[in-house]
């Protein structure tokens, strides 16, 4: 789904689709894979190869809120930020209060 289609259906919807489609054959779990670069490029500069337009934290937060309340979820992995973009650790700070907002969605 491109970020046309995710925006269309909404985040948190696009996510539910994809997690309908990973379990429906079964599965008994799947892998959250997060590069960090998916990220609109004027919120997430702290990455190799920057991209103009990509998801908002809001969208971000409800893909990842939705996923990984799915019980079927089995783990969540972060790649492609590069710290020494961030010098004030501000980028880092913020990704953090995302990711535990998503990983609050557990409980």
């Amino acid at each position: 789904m491109d970020l046309d289609a995710v925006r269309a259906a909404g985040a948190a919807t696009a996510a539910r689709e994809a997690v309908g489609r990973l379990t429906a054959g079964g599965s008994a779990g799947f892998w959250v894979h997060l590069d960090v670069d998916v990220l609109d490029d004027a919120v997430m500069p702290a990455v190799d190869y920057r991209q103009p337009g990509g998801l908002s934290w809001s969208e971000l937060e409800s893909v990842l809120c939705t996923a990984l309340a799915d019980e079927r979820a089995v783990g969540l992995d972060v790649t492609i930020f590069n710290p020494r973009l961030d010098p004030d650790g501000s980028i880092a700070a913020r990704l953090t209060e995302c990711l535990h907002r998503g990983l609050s969605a557990r409980s």
